[in-house]
Order: C-alpha cells, then sequence, then structure tokens
C-alpha cells in the first residue's frame, strides 16, 4: 500500500520529486490525473503514487479545486504522509494549492515549506528565492509566457496567495543545528502560522529541517520540489539512502532518439544549437503558426514532420536522434498574443501546438515501431504530457535522474517499458541535452 502521496502542479514537477524517491528504493509512479491514478492496477505494490494536478496556470479556484480533489484521492488509497510539489522557482498559486491540501489532511496539520533544491543551486536566504545564484525575479522565468512570478520573496508571495498566517524560520536557526530548527518551528506555530517556510542552502539544512520536524511530532505537509519530501521519508524509515541506478553502456546500432521541444527558453535553445552540432543529428522544424491554425493547415504540417521523420529512421543513414521544435527556430511567438488575436481562451495556442508535437511523436512511433526507437526525450511539462497522452499512456514508472530535474522514467501501458527523459526548460548546462540521448540509449538496454 502507498504510504506516500504528493500533489504536483505539473509533470515534470511530480517526476522530479518521483525520482529522488525511487532512487531511495521506492517503487513509485506518476500519474497524469487524478482519474488514471484511481483506476490503475497494482497500487499495492507502489510505495509512493505522485499525481499531477496540471493546476499550475489556472485561475485560483480551480486550482483549489484540482489539489483538493487529488488529495481526497490519494486519501481514498491509503496515504499517511503527504506532499504538495511546488516548482523551484515558485510558479503558480503556490499559496492556495497549499491550502487546498491542508484543508483536506486536518486542522491539526502544519505546512513546513522548503523551497531549496540544493542539488539544482536553487536555495532560500532570508526568505528570498535564489536560483543559480541570481534573484529569482531576475532570472527567465520571471518573463514566463503563462506563470510570470514577479515577487522574490517568498512569505509575501505565499501571504498573497493564502488565507492562512505565514511564517518564516531563518537561515541563522537552520544553521544553529535541527534544536534550533524544533524550536523555531514551534515558535512560528504558536504566534498561529500554519504555513512556515525554512531557508536553505545546503541539502545538510534540509536534512536538519526533516529530523527536527519529526522530533516533533506534527502531522507535517510537506511543501518543496522534493528534498524535502525525500529526506521526510528516509528518516520516517520509509525509502532507504539515495543512491544512482545507472545501467551499462548499450549498443546504439538501428535505433533512434525522440526529442522534443516544446520549451522555448534561450537555455533550451541553446542546449538544443549544441545537440544538433552532431551530424548524427537532425532536427525538423515544425511551424508553430500551422499548427495553431489547426484543421488542415495543422495536419498537413505534422503530415510533413511524419513523413520526413520517417523516411529518415527507416534510411541507410538512420539518425542517432531527430529533434521536433516549433520554438527555436525563427520570430518567437507571444502565444498569449496569437490567443488574443484569435478570439480563444488563454492557453489554447500552446496547447494546440504542444497536441501536434504529441501526434507527430505518436505517428512516428506507430510507423517505425518500438525495436527502432531507443526513447523520448520532452522539454517543458505540458510538452511531455501530450506527448504521452497521443500515444496512450497515462502512469510512468520514474527510477533515476541524468541531473536533478531530468527524470528518466519508462511508460506503463503503450510502449511499456519504453524510457522517456522528461526535462523543464530552464534545466542544465549546455550539454545536457546531449547527456540526456546517450543516456537514452543505456535505458534502452536494461531489462
Amino acid at each position: 500500500m502507498p504510504l506516500i502521496g504528493v500533489v504536483a502542479d505539473d509533470l515534470t514537477g511530480a517526476t522530479t520529486t518521483g525520482v529522488l524517491l525511487a532512487r531511495s528504493k521506492a517503487h513509485t509512479a506518476v500519474f497524469f490525473n487524478e482519474k488514471a491514478a484511481e483506476e490503475a492496477q497494482g497500487l499495492d505494490r507502489l510505495d509512493a503514487i505522485l499525481i499531477s494536478s496540471n493546476s499550475r496556470p489556472l485561475p485560483a479556484e480551480e486550482a483549489y479545486a484540482k489539489v483538493a480533489s487529488a488529495t481526497r484521492a490519494l486519501q481514498r488509497m491509503g496515504v499517511q504522509y503527504f506532499s504538495k510539489r511546488i516548482d523551484t522557482t515558485l510558479r503558480g498559486g503556490v499559496g492556495v494549492e497549499i491550502d487546498a491540501m491542508l484543508d483536506q489532511v486536518g486542522e491539526d496539520a502544519i505546512a513546513v515549506v522548503v523551497p531549496a533544491m540544493p542539488q539544482s543551486r536553487r536555495i532560500l536566504v532570508g526568505g528570498y528565492s535564489i536560483i543559480d545564484g541570481t534573484a529569482l525575479i531576475s532570472t527567465p522565468v520571471a518573463q514566463d509566457v503563462r506563470t510570470p512570478v514577479k515577487e522574490n520573496y517568498i512569505p509575501r508571495l505565499l501571504a498573497g496567495q493564502s488565507k492562512k498566517q505565514v511564517g518564516l524560520v531563518t537561515l541563522d536557526r537552520v544553521l544553529a543545528g535541527i534544536d534550533s530548527v524544533k524550536a523555531a518551528l514551534a515558535e512560528q506555530r504558536e504566534a498561529g502560522c500554519k504555513i512556515i517556510i525554512v531557508d536553505a542552502i545546503q541539502i545538510e539544512d534540509v536534512e536538519k529541517i526533516a529530523q527536527a520536524c519529526i522530533a516533533l511530532d506534527w502531522k507535517v505537509v510537506a511543501v518543496d520540489p522534493g528534498p524535502f519530501t525525500s529526506k521526510l521519508a528516509f528518516y520516517r524509515g520509509l525509502i532507504a539512502s539515495e543512491e544512482a541506478n545507472t545501467p551499462p553502456q548499450a549498443d546504439e546500432a538501428g535505433k533512434t532518439v525522440l526529442v522534443t521541444a516544446g520549451s522555448a527558453t534561450s537555455v533550451t535553445k541553446k542546449q538544443m544549437e549544441i545537440l544538433c552540432q552532431d551530424p548524427r543529428h537532425v532536427r525538423i522544424s515544425v511551424n508553430p503558426n500551422a499548427l495553431i491554425e489547426g484543421t488542415e493547415a495543422s495536419q498537413s504540417e505534422c503530415l510533413a514532420a511524419i513523413r520526413k521523420a520517417v523516411d529518415l529512421i527507416q534510411s541507410d543513414a538512420q539518425p542517432r536522434a531527430i529533434l521536433f521544435e516549433t520554438a527555436l527556430h525563427g520570430d518567437l511567438l507571444n502565444l498569449d498574443e496569437e490567443d488574443h488575436k484569435r478570439n480563444l481562451p488563454g492557453g489554447t495556442c500552446a496547447e494546440r501546438i504542444n497536441a501536434g508535437l504529441g501526434m507527430i511523436v505518436s505517428q512516428v512511433l506507430k510507423r517505425c515501431g518500438r525495436e527502432k526507437i531507443a526513447g523520448l526525450y520532452t522539454t517543458g511539462g505540458d510538452t511531455m504530457v501530450n506527448v504521452c497522452y497521443q500515444i496512450g499512456v497515462q502512469c510512468i514508472e520514474v527510477t533515476d535522474y541524468v541531473i536533478p530535474q531530468t527524470d528518466i522514467g519508462r511508460l506503463i501501458g503503450s510502449y511499456d517499458g519504453l524510457p522517456i527523459v522528461g526535462k523543464g526548460g530552464l534545466t542544465g548546462n549546455d550539454t545536457i541535452a546531449c547527456d540526456i540521448v546517450n543516456r537514452l540509449f543505456q535505458e534502452s538496454a536494461r531489462k
């Protein structure tokens, strides 16, 4: 029976937390939605269940309802320990989603918020979020098309989104040790705080916070990008120590990795440029305007990309990787403006683009066959969801990561066992795309 239950606001977030548990010997599955989780077979063999509420860009009331419903679903499955997975860059309605989980778990529950992910150089100091040495609001996430973040002081950010009192435990109390953290948490609770944010800059800080929470014996809802949830589970005795799960090198002959880039960030663009410097890797650019138009224009554009990819894979010069992209060539579209120009509901153009990319990958898989594909690599949570939806998959068993926030899993259901890597658009160094392709070939040989 699963003891650990996590609700994440998007799919890549769910896999990031899930991988930390999986690397610690927990049988872990990530579900694309609540319905898929409740209808799944074999839940009794799982230690941890993660559900994506797909709520990050939603209005507050809708986000609240989705997280509350997913939490109730986890309760029905017998989960005892709850976590609310949040983005490392605090995008979305974090405060309202914390409220939603707290309101289901019980009056005596306290949300302990540890936004740090030191493995990815995401830290919190004095309540201020620092991403790879840069203030959060000075990073590209501040201009995110769908969920920009304009507030760097996290207590103020959450207080503006939540109906509950928000407190802060600062770094000096954390550095002073477990007893100091215990005392500081207790002070915040006595002051009426139901949501307590805690600074952390190293993984050892996260460990102290977890140990302090267990020593207090509170009903804690963990709110974090993954490390705090993992450390709580370890010190509760639910999982083992984290370690890599790397397969041996594999023969690459006769297989191709399908890469789908739905992210438009400058980070992704650079990574894909370096990937395509290898002559064995081929780029197929897809016109986003055609996908947005829908109907015949979209079908024609998708079919052209499908035919080109299939011909390449079936040729004597089969590529090692094929990249499908819509936003890494030409002028970058402002999708909000495109929605407005066409009198479409917000997010429609983004959904049409991702659906088109998903259809392309699905048809290439269908026409070429599983034996020709080493694995799938997607950037951007919405892209990963659409790719998996189009190929009929609603669950991924996560296993490991290439680097933190670049997560490896295997499809369950259609194309059962096919490796997949999901990566956020802002994650990784310039060569990470090459590393992911290499790792997918290794994973393709795993028994």
